[in-house]
């Protein structure tokens, strides 16, 4: 059972690129989707802080802007027709992304330069 378990989470954070998120959400199971989603986050954060160090100043910006595309994406799936347990699944991942999007929003307001910021700093991070 932990083999199976630990396969699908690998599988979900590996293919998380192939499609569009809203579509590799419908791919696997809750758990595995909403820690692969957790995962990406992190990376992608820790990417757009590269970026800025590498001189591109709007690159939290346009990640937030990325972050709000994903969550009205979501959003629009939500009033369609889904079953049960993926709809529980999409509402749970939006709650979360929309405290990503917050402590996106955060680390723009203060101005954070860098990875080490405590804002960012003190979320707990998947890897």
């Amino acid at each position: 059972m932990k083999k199976s378990v630990r396969h699908r989470f690998s599988q979900a954070v590996t293919t998380y690129e192939e499609k569009p998120r809203e579509l590799w959400i419908l791919d696997y199971e809750a758990q595995p989707t909403l820690c692969g989603t957790q995962i990406w986050w992190t990376s992608e954060v820790n990417m757009a802080f590269a970026r800025l160090e590498e001189g591109f100043e709007n690159a939290l910006k346009d990640y937030q802007k990325k972050q709000i595309s994903q969550l009205n994406n979501l959003i629009t799936i939500l009033r369609g027709e889904l079953k049960e347990n993926e709809r529980q699944k999409i509402m749970t991942i939006c709650t979360i992304d929309v405290h990503a999007r917050d402590v996106v929003g955060k680390l723009i307001s203060i101005k954070a330069e860098n990875s080490y910021n405590f804002v960012w700093q003190s979320q707990l991070k998947h890897r």
